[in-house]
């Protein structure tokens, strides 16, 4: 059976990531950085073979953060069911000020994020479900084919361990974050079965 390769990067680091606070459902603009890191994953994609890019540019809140890819692959149309997963209460906040008003509930965050997600947050089990069925559009629709996607940091974790058959309540401790622009490599069959290839990769190690 024909598989489809998804390149999945989480995009540049925006303000409030470098503060290590939650932006889920927020248009945050990126960094210094992160412009840098978008940049970088611009020209790695010129220079490996990508049939096809999607990134979250024209996602509603998120136009700070497309990187600046090059043509003339397709650009895929935006892909809202690749948005950020809302983070209720801890919006703009960090974990520990979060523990700090109420111990208890981030501290069952920390032993089950799925079971005991933050008040007001969107269910991590429905977020995964979207960030998998639309990868698996993707890949679908791009049998044989080689497609960059750029989404976010949790969305993607979600999704991965559901594709990967981890356990969703350890994808905090199994994958602790996917850095900023760099890149992980899935084999998607036509089934929707998915193998991980490679993981975390730095763009800037695969340039010429």
């Amino acid at each position: 059976m024909s598989s489809t390769t998804l390149l999945l990067a989480r995009h540049g680091q925006t303000v409030w990531h470098a503060e290590n606070r939650y932006a889920g459902v927020s248009d945050i603009a990126l960094t210094d950085e992160g412009r840098a890191q978008a940049e970088a994953l611009g020209r790695w994609a010129a220079a490996h073979p990508v049939d096809a890019d999607l990134d979250v540019h024209g996602v509603p809140g998120h136009r700070h953060r497309r990187p600046r890819l090059p043509r003339p692959r397709p650009h895929l149309p935006p892909e809202p069911a690749l948005r950020e997963c809302d983070f209720g209460v801890v919006e703009g906040r960090t974990l520990a000020e979060f523990a700090a008003e109420n111990p208890q509930a981030a501290e069952a965050f920390r032993s089950d994020p799925v079971a005991h997600p933050f008040p007001g947050a969107e269910d991590p089990k429905e977020a995964t479900e979207r960030g998998v069925a639309a990868l698996r559009r993707i890949a679908r629709a791009h049998s044989g084919g080689r497609v960059l996607v750029v989404a976010h940091n949790t969305l993607l974790r979600l999704a991965l361990c559901e594709l990967l058959s981890i356990p969703l309540g350890e994808y905090r401790r199994v994958l602790p974050r996917l850095r900023n622009a760099a890149v992980t490599e899935l084999r998607v069959t036509a089934t929707g079965s998915a193998a991980l290839l490679s993981l975390n990769v730095p763009c800037d190690l695969h340039l010429p």
